[in-house]
């Protein structure tokens, strides 16, 4: 038997399982570094299934390591598992989870016979909270040879081109006073957001592609015959490298400058995340994790074939800039897009059940084609 049949034989003993881990998280959704019964179940699972568990691990709560392998070069599985406010599982981070713990049981049996060792890497906070930049600065990442995962999608596609980002809290500082008695004697500040957000509407006429900006208001005054003397209000800033989104970003703050003075107000600027980079997915693995996915019935093109861009963000980005990464997309067969509950309803269903078991199954194949044909030096 070979080792990739070995590989859908493990996987096939504890799909109905990850089937039901994956629902059950669709059911019980936590948030960024709130994922405690998420993490705590997920690591279970991996010790009961031959890998030794740090839980928790690298100063994080939600964060685990699971290995297995005694020697050899490393490869880390990235799972994700944290849910969005409001809408949960609406990104699959859930299908992401169960397919990376699937990748992982594939190959516990195969790893001394590889010569590989194998890690299952617990990465919270993934929206927004760049759980792997911890992880990196934590040193989870400094001797693994390569890394991947899968994310669920409305499309196929082998190396999706993801953004660099960064979160922006701007708060705007005014002065109170009578709306209708003594409006003269007031400095408006949630004027001055509105100023800004119009500006950054206008900038838009000359965004770039791959440029995104968007925001909310978090704060903007407690009584209307009231002038707000304090706005706060949160943003992200988008580009497809880190050069263009330095250049954006400049000109996005140069927005709430210009709205303070125009109003009279007083801005300061706080983060609201870890900076993402963009994502560099490597070519060889690229090419490996397309062939097994084509290989188990599910043709995954490239880039450069469909020309698909993916306007999201990810702390894989960073990732991908200190290990050769890949983070493919598997398409669910539904109407919804990321971010949307129905999306979220679509990971449970038979298409979402499937990519849990493709990528799985194609990770899997990808990491038993980089020991057997011995690429380590191509990375």
């Amino acid at each position: 038997m070979s080792s990739k049949d070995r590989a859908a034989e493990a996987f096939a003993s504890v799909e109905a399982e990850l089937r039901d881990i994956s629902r059950w998280m669709y059911e019980n959704p936590e948030t960024a570094y709130e994922e405690h019964e998420s993490s705590a179940r997920l690591s279970e699972f991996l010790g009961a299934n031959g890998f030794e568990v740090d839980y928790p691990a690298y100063g994080l709560e939600t964060a685990f390591e699971a290995n297995t392998g005694s020697d050899g070069p490393r490869v880390v599985i990235c799972a994700e598992y944290d849910a969005l406010p409001e809408v949960g599982h609406a990104c699959g981070h859930n299908i992401i989870a169960t397919s990376s713990v699937g990748a992982g049981v594939a190959l516990a049996g195969l790893a001394e016979d590889l010569g590989i060792r194998v890690t299952v890497l617990g990465t919270p906070a993934e929206e927004g909270g760049g759980g792997k930049i911890e992880l990196i600065e934590a040193g989870a990442f400094e001797d693994a040879a390569a890394s991947m995962m899968i994310h669920p999608s409305p499309r196929n596609l082998a190396d999706p081109r993801l953004l660099a980002a960064d979160g922006i809290l701007v708060e705007f500082h005014g002065k109170t006073a009578h709306a209708a008695a003594t409006p003269d004697q007031g400095r408006n500040a949630l004027d001055a957001f509105v100023q800004a957000y119009n500006s950054i509407s206008t900038l838009r006429q000359q965004f770039e592609p791959g440029d995104r900006v968007h925001g909310i208001i978090e704060s903007g005054g407690a009584a209307a015959n009231v002038i707000p003397d304090y706005t706060r209000s949160n943003w992200i800033v988008r580009a497809e490298t880190a050069a263009r989104f330095d250049e954006l970003q400049a000109k996005v703050i140069a927005c709430f400058d210009a709205a303070a003075v125009a109003t009279g107000c007083t801005v300061e600027y706080g983060g609201t995340r870890k900076p993402y980079t963009d994502l560099v997915s490597h070519p060889l693995l690229t090419e490996l994790f397309a062939a097994n996915a084509k290989a188990i019935g599910r043709p995954m093109p490239t880039f450069a074939e469909v020309g698909e861009k993916t306007y999201a963000s990810s702390d894989m980005g960073n990732v991908s800039y200190v290990v050769p990464s890949i983070h493919p997309s598997v398409r669910i067969d539904t109407d919804a897009v990321n971010h949307q509950p129905e999306f979220a309803a679509s990971t449970i269903t038979p298409s979402g059940e499937m990519a849990l078991r493709d990528g799985a199954l194609a990770m899997a194949g990808t990491i038993i084609d980089m020991a057997e044909q011995e690429v380590w030096d191509q990375l």
